[in-house]
């Protein structure tokens, strides 16, 4: 019996309850069972499992299989599903193989944490090597995490690595450690027979040279530190969107939260082109969390990173800054594709509807991110590039953007992008709400989110385009003496691609106010490998022959200089861009300017006339006249690091040049 909504009890006529509205389930004494008194909730079907661990074992299935690409013929074509597993985890073990012993170590897929694995097939790499006595390291099991998913490198990252946190817009929080920055410094490249030649060494070159016997100690130190953990990421994927010149990159690591930061900046592999896979053309080592020993040849501090371009391979150690996985990457791409006659670039480049391709180069604060992520443009890519005979294409899979101050309305792009799946390094939020406050420099003030280029709305997949219409450098001049917008001709174009001005402000707190000069050539002089003229002379090349015009284009002051000028409004910078885009700015009258001789256009639709001549804008006429020449000889000063390199066999193209600089 049971009451109604009156306080009336309610029976039927065999004297069973009736089950009213809004009532709990019935629970009812099954015949079978009746004389035990068991009771049973029959409202829901009961799952099928017997215990906890098969209930959680049916909450994840297995990813369907997948087949290979139709008329495949490589290594992994036509196997069975055990032998490609076979086979990937053989050459994950023959990348960790140690040159003192005879195999690679054990190596199986899976979680160690997850016990409901059962102990795997051993699978070892054999290598010529001279026998020693067995280690404890060869006896245990590596277990590899391979290709995660970004839902499962966060579990791993939030159970296993503090300071690993989800934000309030679900993207990773994690911190770097002690290093919040590249160490250029540490950088080492072992110079032999063949990069003594090739390379650009010496007096303003960022290439520090190292012996092959040091790098092979510390990839010893390396693989060692990794084989000695319970478990390692291992991800394999691609560089380069153009199908012809893509490069097969292995990255070993033992964070979580370097394995997502290259998911995301690397080319992600479908899951057939993964099947044939086979050996990668280049392979990381990232041991950050271990030191290099100091002791060690050519060592100057616990951090090292090494780059061996004959064993095609790269170690880090005493850094976890996950940007040195991404800009050691771009210097084996500065290497590699020259040698193939195509040009990598470190530069943004967007493409019109109409198929206009612009490529933008610039230092950090130039406005080059910003400038480039156009809302009414397709985003091809916003840092490394590739130019070839067809075309150009992005290396990167992925962005990596400043995030200092940044703010919805002044990035939305960027600011929308910072969701599940994007990596945020260094930031400092709410303890309760984790809101991330990007103007705060409490870790550092170089934060940064890692994002794939498909969360861009306007990004272009596949990130490919025709060969460029327009060469837009950037420079943000803080002594205010160069016009907003300048059209070069090519001579010019290099001389300023291999300057690569722009200019800093010092800090407050020194009280230093004068505006700093800083020279990067080709925009990028960290990683370029070769001697800057060499990529010069291809760019020129390249814009000689599909008929594209270079820009000088100045983001900084106007009307004097850092303290008593004034920011050019990016505004009048967007509608110059948008010039340049459209083609008006071809079509403009120009004028010559003195000292630089750039020519300068008398008008362009919406920026105020004046301000397009410098001279213009400052009341101090003989202010400007200084100003003018410190700069000219700065650019003098620097250019001299280059005047010993000739290019073509007569030198002519390297007198070109040098004419095409200030002139005083």
């Amino acid at each position: 019996m049971a009451a109604n909504g009156n306080g009336e009890v309610v029976t039927n006529v065999t004297g069973t309850r009736k089950q009213q509205p809004g009532l709990l389930p019935k629970i009812t004494t099954s015949d079978k069972h009746r004389h035990q008194q068991v009771c049973q909730d029959v409202s829901a079907r009961t799952v099928k499992a017997q215990t906890i661990d098969e209930l959680h074992s049916l909450q994840k299935k297995k990813s369907a299989p997948t087949t290979p690409i139709e008329g495949i013929q490589g290594s992994f074509a036509a196997l069975s599903e055990e032998e490609r597993q076979k086979q990937q985890l053989q050459s994950i073990s023959a990348s960790l193989a140690s040159l003192t012993r005879e195999t690679g170590p054990k190596v199986v897929k899976g979680d160690p944490a997850n016990k409901s694995q059962t102990t795997p097939k051993v699978h070892h790499h054999h290598v010529a090597a001279p026998t020693i006595s067995v280690s404890d390291s060869s006896l245990k099991f590596t277990h590899v995490l391979y290709n995660l998913s970004p839902a499962e490198l966060y579990e791993q990252a939030i159970k296993y690595e503090k300071g690993s946190f989800v934000t309030s817009t679900g993207a990773l929080a994690t911190l770097s450690g002690a290093k919040t920055g590249r160490a250029p410094r540490d950088k080492r490249i072992v110079k032999d027979e063949a990069t003594e030649e090739e390379l650009w060494w010496g007096k303003g070159s960022p290439n520090i040279e190292m012996d092959e016997h040091t790098f092979m100690v510390n990839r010893e130190r390396a693989v060692d530190y990794l084989n000695s953990l319970d478990k390692v990421f291992v991800n394999d994927q691609f560089l380069n969107w153009d199908p012809e010149n893509r490069i097969k990159v292995r990255i070993v690591s033992a964070r979580a939260y370097h394995s997502l930061f290259m998911h995301n900046m690397c080319i992600r592999p479908t899951p057939e082109e993964l099947e044939d896979f086979g050996t990668p053309d280049f392979t990381i080592y990232n041991a950050g969390q271990f030191p290099c020993n100091r002791y060690t040849h050519y060592m100057t501090s616990s951090t090292s990173i090494d780059l061996n371009l004959a064993r095609r391979e790269m170690v880090i150690l005493g850094t976890q800054y996950a940007g040195e996985m991404k800009k050691g990457l771009f210097s084996v791409m500065h290497y590699l594709m020259p040698k193939r006659q195509i040009l990598s670039l470190h530069s943004g480049c967007n493409m019109g509807k109409d198929g206009d391709v612009a490529l933008f180069f610039g230092l950090s604060g130039t406005g080059k991110t910003t400038l480039s992520t156009d809302p009414n443009r397709y985003l091809i890519g916003d840092d490394e590039h590739c130019w070839t005979e067809t075309g150009v294409s992005n290396i990167e899979g992925g962005c990596y953007a400043k995030c200092i101050d940044l703010s919805r309305e002044k990035e939305p792009e960027i600011w929308n992008a910072i969701k599940f799946g994007t990596v945020l390094e260094n930031v400092v939020f709410d303890e309760h709400t984790r809101e991330v406050d990007y103007a705060d420099r409490s870790v550092t003030e170089n934060t940064r989110a890692s994002y794939p280029i498909d969360y861009i709305p306007n990004a272009k997949i596949p990130c490919v385009g025709p060969n460029p219409r327009n060469v837009i450098l950037l420079a943000c001049d803080a002594f205010g003496v160069l016009p907003p917008v300048s059209k070069l001709n090519l001579a010019q174009t290099m001389y300023h691609f291999i300057s690569g001005y722009t200019a800093l402000v010092a800090g407050t707190e020194d009280g230093v106010k004068e505006p700093r000069a800083t020279f990067s050539a080709c925009f990028g002089a960290a990683f370029i490998m070769m001697h800057p003229t060499k990529y010069a002379a291809m760019l020129a090349e390249k814009m000689q022959k599909h008929g594209a015009t270079g820009w000088l284009v100045n983001t900084g002051w106007s009307g004097g200089s850092y303290g008593s000028g004034s920011r050019i409004k990016l505004a009048y910078t967007r509608k110059i861009i948008d010039a340049i885009h459209s083609g008006n700015l071809l079509k403009a009258e120009y004028k010559k300017t003195k000292v630089f001789g750039l020519e300068i256009p008398t008008n362009v639709e919406g920026v105020p006339s004046e301000i397009l001549d410098p001279v213009n804008t400052w009341s101090d006429k003989q202010g400007y006249k200084d100003t003018l020449l410190k700069l000219a000889g700065l650019f003098k000063n620097n250019f001299e690091t280059f005047t010993d390199h000739k290019i073509g066999k007569d030198n002519k193209l390297t007198e070109e040049i040098l004419a095409a600089g200030p002139n005083f």
